[in-house]
């Protein structure tokens, strides 16, 4: 679907006179060699930009999954428990990560939120200071590398001038509130322009919808960049994160048929609960070399440090080898993206061409305790597990593109090496040493076309190849529940093919996207109990489906829908567990079951009517999830669920303030329903309770700044 399509909900025409800068160095990598939001009528793929401004009106700006529902192909599952994270996947991909994000590469600035390893989070996204969030879907997104199943990417403004102070608040139930505050703007004069300048400060906290769901955060973002008189650019980015949370677990369908604002007891009776901090910086400079060519340099480094109680049974703690029921984990991460680019006009066509090296690393200090000591649940006791695991990948890759006004043809290669390797520490009886290394390596090559076929009308393809390594999170646990690498995982690997048409008419955009992927070795859950999982590798399977989506005005009503229908299914059958330690699966997986954690339909309208009155918006949104399976073998199916959400803004400007204002409500019917599922627990608490109705009041305070 065409960037344009999400980049502004005004007029239709809009798209063509709106625009924002090339990230350069900052792009991970180069997908349509323009500078322009309209390059997405251009491209052969499925690339989609929501434009920050849309992103946070009439929003909380806490989760990202307030403002993507508009994206087709894209879920975010608000779990309501902010000790997992969002679950995000994109076509499929991604739906079985019981915590955080795998299987989806993100970006903040061009600084990955994905390791190497391919295990992101998004808690740290800033949205308040966003400038857009770009969303890859399909072939496209093998470029990224290993672990790409799709994309998402948040670009920061960058200061202008005159610059500009923001500060909002919001609040609402369960103890709800959000405080910010954002200032920009740009050093120098207008003929001489200095260093450009946003910063952003967020605090939030949440009493939890749920017993044991408490949760704060607070985060911090500094953008500066300046571009010099020859063309050159530098650019400085700093992020830190803090976040403590208290973790709910999941329930039972039992326990979320008879109270879904419930907590299960092994959650309250250890305590479960997750601290984080997070902090990371990342430079990047690209300098003109002269005849249409430049180069880009991207560094960065960071660390994070995560503390997690988990309810693991004290009896399953004693046996030699276990990893305890806490985790103490210390990671420092960086790497580097550098690359040449030539960009040039040939016979009235665009060319461009990049080639490249990417190349990441991150180490880790992981501790396991027990979660008990004495009579004392809930608390760091012994120590169980004590080891340094380092991952390391490096990828160099090349892209062209060629385009004409009715023409586009993209070729990409990258090719991904990354090793695993862990160097344990704590060796006693009946704990030998699991020290071990891996490595996995694979080709990534995407074509892409498109062809206009009217000037409204243009048919686009792609296919690509990619490959998806384990986590270390995946690879932690052996199958017997002990520790120690499970070399036995392999990467799966994917074949990724797209055909769709985007049209623009006098009342709006819109486009229409088939899709078939089909994956063997798929990295599947073995085993989920007590917030620790095994993994091992599935047969072969296949998601196909269609995506639509839409933006149509008329008059001072604007709808905006988007409609997701996937297939996604085992081709072949397997062994699976029920419950953990296993090392012997013995459930059949038959071939035709569905993949779980993914609905077959998933829908959004927006409808937004402008009565110009008092800057005033009203909206009216609508999402419908279809059944999700939660688990290999089909047994438990969450229902299927459809949302009304309402709200109001409204905006005036007095003396040189703008002062705006919302009030929202969602889930205005107070359905019951399951926010997402976690894929395979153990212990049969596969239900995530999505939140029950809620109102909330938003204030936010903008104001020019001239120094």
């Amino acid at each position: 679907m065409a960037a344009w399509l999400l980049a502004s909900a005004t007029a239709p025409d809009a798209w063509a006179a709106q625009s924002a800068p090339d990230a350069g160095a900052l792009a991970p990598v180069v997908v349509t060699g323009g500078a322009s939001w309209r390059d997405g009528w251009l491209s052969p793929g499925s690339i989609d930009v929501v434009d920050g401004d849309e992103l946070r009106a009439g929003q909380l700006q806490i989760n990202l999954s307030e403002g993507l529902g508009r994206v087709p192909g894209l879920v975010v599952r608000h779990r309501n428990n902010y000790a997992q994270d969002l679950q995000i996947s994109v076509r499929g991909f991604g739906a079985r990560a019981p915590f955080g994000v795998r299987g989806v590469r993100l970006f903040v600035d061009g600084i990955p939120a994905t390791t190497p390893d391919g295990q992101g989070q998004v808690a740290h996204f800033p949205l308040g200071s966003a400038d857009r969030v770009e969303v890859v879907r399909g072939p496209f997104s093998v470029l990224y590398g290993a672990s790409a199943g799709g994309v998402v990417a948040l670009y920061t403004q960058d200061g202008q001038r005159p610059g500009e102070w923001r500060s909002g608040a919001v609040a609402g139930g369960d103890g709800l509130w959000r405080l910010s505050t954002q200032v920009s703007g740009q050093t120098g004069t207008d003929a001489a322009p200095g260093w450009a300048y946003t910063l952003e400060a967020t605090g939030f906290a949440t009493d939890g919808p749920r017993p044991q769901s408490a949760a704060s955060r607070s985060t911090a973002s500094l953008k500066l960049s300046r571009t010099g008189e020859d063309g050159a650019r530098t650019v400085l980015v700093f992020h830190r994160h803090t976040s403590r949370a208290q973790d709910p677990l999941g329930l039972t369908r039992a326990e979320w048929a008879a109270r879904p604002g419930g907590t299960t007891p092994a959650a309250t009776l250890f305590d479960t609960r997750k601290t984080v901090g997070q902090s990371q910086l990342g430079l990047a400079w690209e300098q003109p070399l002269g005849q249409s060519q430049r180069v880009e340099v991207m560094l960065y480094g960071g660390e994070r440090n995560v503390v997690q109680f988990q309810a693991i049974p004290v009896a399953a703690q004693g046996p030699a080898g276990s990893a305890g029921g806490v985790i103490d984990l210390a990671r420092q991460y960086g790497g580097m993206n550098a690359r040449w680019r030539l960009q040039r006009s040939l016979d009235g066509a665009d060319l461009s061409l990049a080639a490249g090296l990417a190349a990441d690393v991150q180490s880790e200090v992981r501790r396991g305790y027990d979660n008990f000591a004495g009579a004392l649940l809930g608390v760091q006791g012994r120590l169980r597990r004590d080891e340094t695991n380092r991952v390391a990948s490096v990828d160099p890759y090349v892209q062209a593109q060629w385009r004409s006004a009715v023409t586009t043809l993209t070729a990409g290669l990258r090719h991904s090496s990354v090793r695993f390797a862990s160097a344990d520490r704590y060796v006693a009886p009946g704990n030998p040493d699991d020290s071990g290394a891996v490595r996995y390596s694979g080709m990534s090559p995407m074509l892409g076309v498109r062809r206009e076929i009217t000037p409204a009308l243009q048919a686009f393809a792609s296919v690509g190849r990619g490959f998806e390594t384990p986590t270390l999170n995946e690879v932690a646990y052996r199958p017997s529940g002990q520790t120690g690498l499970n070399a036995a995982l392999a990467p799966s690997r994917s074949l990724s093919a797209e055909a769709g048409l985007r049209g623009r008419q006098g009342w709006g955009q819109w486009s229409a996207t088939l899709f078939d992927t089909r994956t063997r070795d798929e990295i599947v859950v073995l085993s989920n109990t007590g917030g620790r999982a095994t993994f091992q590798n599935a047969g072969r399977t296949r998601r196909r489906g269609v995506e639509l989506a839409g933006v149509m005005q008329w008059g001072p009503v604007t709808v905006t829908p988007a409609f997701t229908w996937m297939d996604a299914r085992y081709r072949d059958g397997f062994a699976t567990c029920t419950a953990a330690p296993c090392s012997s699966p013995s459930v059949a997986v038959p071939a035709g079951n569905r993949l779980p954690g993914l609905a077959r339909q998933q829908g959004y309208v927006q409808i937004a009517w402008e009565p110009g009155w008092a800057g005033s918006v009203f909206t009216l949104e609508a999402t419908h999830t279809g059944r999700l399976v939660a688990n290999d073998v089909n047994t438990d199916l969450a229902p299927a669920s459809t949302l009304v959400n309402l709200g109001l803004r409204l905006e005036q400007r007095l003396q040189g303030w703008t002062l705006r204002e919302f009030v929202r409500i969602d889930n205005v019917a107070n359905r019951r329903h399951v926010g997402s599922v976690i894929v395979n627990e153990g212990n049969g608490r596969f239900y995530e309770p999505g939140g029950r109705r809620a109102a909330y009041v938003g204030l936010e305070l903008v104001r020019p700044l001239a120094w």
